[in-house]
């Protein structure tokens, strides 16, 4: 999708997602994203992928059907979801009520050197939409994200897509566990679940 829009600042948006985030659980993409919410501080809540290229958005919706009751959020990027486009479909028949799909949508591929992303031509919450996903929008603003920021902790109002028109600056990178076991293990402790 080509056009004018207002990039917001990467951080900004995704502190304003979390602040209020009560018992969400948040999966993230890899790279930035990762970085984004780690930025915000580490929650036992917080499910890292490091390397599912194109998984953030399936593995949040594994987890939004196996817990209803809880909001979920994944949080992951423009490249990221390219590669994982047809999540939007199955998204669309599970219909979870209380799963959020953010994509901090910057135009590049930041992991593999900063190459123009398709999301440049492609129209992310229009194919969202064509998939079936009724709530599939665009944004560009802060009272948007803070909307959307109450939409996120939802869980009666079916899955949602959000675009996020983020700026291309680099941030500094925080770094949470990459010990895949332990965030498994911690997210589980902080569900009531067992850990074996």
């Amino acid at each position: 999708m080509i056009g004018t829009f207002n990039r917001l600042d990467r951080r900004a948006v995704v502190a304003r997602l979390l602040a209020e985030r009560g018992d969400a659980i948040v999966v993230t993409g890899l790279g930035s994203p990762t970085y984004d919410v780690a930025a915000c501080g580490d929650n036992d809540r917080n499910v890292y992928l490091w390397g599912a290229m194109g998984g953030c958005a399936v593995m949040a919706l594994g987890i939004a059907l196996a817990r209803p009751e809880t909001p979920v959020i994944a949080v992951t990027g423009d490249g990221e979801m390219l590669m994982g486009i047809g999540s939007f479909a199955t998204i669309a028949m599970q219909q979870p009520k209380n799963l959020t799909v953010v994509v901090l949508d910057n135009g590049l591929y930041g992991e593999t050197g900063g190459q123009a992303s398709h999301a440049v031509v492609a129209d992310l919450a229009g194919i969202a939409k064509a998939s079936g996903i009724e709530d599939a929008r665009l944004v560009d603003g802060m009272d948007e994200v803070n909307r959307l920021a109450v939409r996120a902790t939802s869980t009666a109002n079916g899955p949602c897509v959000a675009v996020v028109k983020i700026d291309q600056a680099e941030r500094e990178r925080v770094l949470p566990t990459r010990d895949g076991h332990a965030i498994r293990a911690r997210v589980r402790q902080a569900l009531g679940l067992s850990i074996d």
